[in-house]
């Protein structure tokens, strides 16, 4: 099995806690660009995107916290596209350090919503291999 898709980020001073810890909902926007960089790394535009009348969209989030993270840790989020069939599909990322510890999990359940009738599109999947110029970063 192939890698999964991933982007480096370092740790900046501002998105820390009091305790000095990774505030929580940085962990979120860490995710969210790593899926955002697979996109791009597909082909796949925001532009693109609207342009077919489509937008992802975040049904369900869940964080487990495992190592804390502090300003200056240099950390990969991994990120791989589950495709179950019908309309919503599962995203596995992880957050790891630049030693291999896993800092956090992050599962999410997403759609592609269809823009002007505000509804879920069925198989997600063929609509992200149709607008991709290359599907291999979803794994399909």
């Amino acid at each position: 099995m192939a890698e999964p898709y991933s982007v480096r980020v370092t740790v900046r001073g501002y998105e820390t806690d009091v305790q000095g810890h990774l505030n929580q909902a940085v962990y979120i926007n860490y995710a969210e660009h790593a899926r955002w960089s697979l996109l791009q790394a597909a082909g796949i535009t925001q532009a693109g995107l609207v342009g077919r009348g489509v937008g992802p969209v975040a049904l369900e989030t869940t964080i487990r916290y495992k190592r804390e993270l502090l300003a200056g840790d240099e950390v990969e989020v991994t990120c791989e596209f589950e495709w179950g069939g019908g309309k919503t599909f599962r995203i596995r990322q992880e957050i790891r350090k630049a030693d291999g510890t896993v800092a956090a999990e992050i599962t999410a359940v997403g759609g592609l919503l269809n823009l002007r009738e505000r509804k879920l599109i069925a198989e997600p999947d063929t609509v992200f291999k149709e607008l991709a110029a290359d599907p291999s970063p979803f794994g399909l």
